[in-house]
């Protein structure tokens, strides 16, 4: 069974086969990946543009940029970040320490952890 079905997630992810992979990981726990975007630029429009979103996933480095311009489009619609990162709660500023973090690579298990506490349990109707 899904854990978190229905839930809608915005992906921000540079390296295809990891999206790919994370696409996986989420339709298994029931998710719908409701944008994604490789490039900063896409994410800063799809940021902007994306409807209702339980949850971002924002790959700190985009090909050499830092993320935190769509993150911070998304943190003011209120959208629960989880950032990914090789360098965990390290690599990020300060500004976003608050919020979730998985450490590159991940399993799918780590992703399930680090979406509980965002999405909480939730039941199919």
């Amino acid at each position: 069974m899904a854990k978190f079905p229905g839930s809608r997630i915005f992906v921000v992810e540079d390296e295809t086969l990891v999206l790919f992979s994370l696409e996986d990981i989420l339709a298994d726990l029931g998710c719908e990946v409701v944008g994604q975007a490789m490039r900063l630029d896409q994410a800063i429009s799809r940021a902007q543009e994306v409807g209702p979103v339980d949850v971002a996933i924002l790959d700190v480095n985009i090909g050499g940029s830092n993320v935190f311009p769509a993150a911070r489009i998304l943190a003011d619609r209120g959208v629960p970040l989880l950032f990914a990162t090789g360098y965990g709660r390290d690599g990020l500023p300060d500004e976003w320490q608050a919020h979730a973090v998985i450490v590159k690579p991940y399993s799918p298990q780590d992703v399930e952890r680090a979406l509980t506490p965002l999405l909480g349990p939730r039941s199919q109707s």
